[in-house]
């Protein structure tokens, strides 16, 4: 059987939106994606959550929770429904025990969930930061990862170029997550939960599949390890 990965939408204006280089980063990884839906009943997310061997929190709005300093003005509104929807499927799969991978938000928002704190914008708060808000895709700045660390394992490398999209950045990490990679400026580009199964990416891999594609295989295996070791 195919894994079945669960991917978190944007909301606007009623619709449910999801940017299609993270379904094509599942499928090409031998996932199943399954965009979640949009909900209400506690009942029915649990429902669904039960069909799943993983999740995928994507990138989207600015993050609240754990926030030190202010949001920029040019970052965009907030959007309480998909923080409150997200939030409800990360608690759901790490009780089922599940892996996440969260990706620009979705790794702010696990690290904020932990206890971790979050600049508003990395560009003011840190003192000779880089510029993260870049175009979206291209490579924009190295990354140094841990040896001892999952996304080395996927990579294979502890330096690659990694594009940047984002003035939110984590300050503090939560309770359980270590720092796996950092860009050059000290900004935290990944981390990693002691329980070995949630991961948080800063940079945006689906839109560098060729050099990422090794990421989201690790990602489907270990959905698929996980189904495999589930009670039938």
């Amino acid at each position: 059987m195919i894994p079945r990965i669960g991917i978190t939408p944007s909301f606007v204006d009623g619709e449910q939106r999801l940017r299609r280089e993270y379904v094509l980063a599942i499928e090409e990884a031998g996932g199943l994606p399954c965009p979640c839906p949009m909900v209400s009943a506690g009942e029915t997310r649990r429902a669904f959550v039960e069909t799943l061997d993983g999740l995928m929190v994507t990138g989207g709005p600015a993050v609240t929770d754990g926030l030190v300093g202010h949001l920029p003005d040019d970052l965009g509104t907030t959007d309480p429904l998909r923080l409150t929807a997200d939030k409800h499927w990360i608690d759901l799969c790490d009780t089922a025990r599940l892996p996440i991978i969260g990706i620009c938000y979705g790794m702010q928002l696990l690290n904020a969930r932990a206890g971790g704190t979050i600049y508003g914008d990395v560009e003011v708060e840190v003192e000779g930061a880089l510029t993260h808000s870049q175009k979206r895709g291209a490579a924009n700045h190295l990354i140094q990862i841990e040896h001892d660390s999952r996304l080395y394992d996927a990579l294979r490398t502890q330096r690659t170029s990694v594009n940047t999209r984002h003035l939110q950045a984590i300050a503090t990490v939560g309770e359980g997550f270590r720092i796996t990679a950092t860009a050059p400026d000290g900004t935290i580009e990944a981390i990693e939960h002691e329980n070995g199964r949630i991961l948080g990416l800063q940079f945006h891999p689906e839109r560098m599949r060729e050099t990422m594609m090794p990421l989201f295989r690790m990602f489907v295996e270990q959905a698929r390890t996980a189904r495999a070791a589930s009670p039938a």
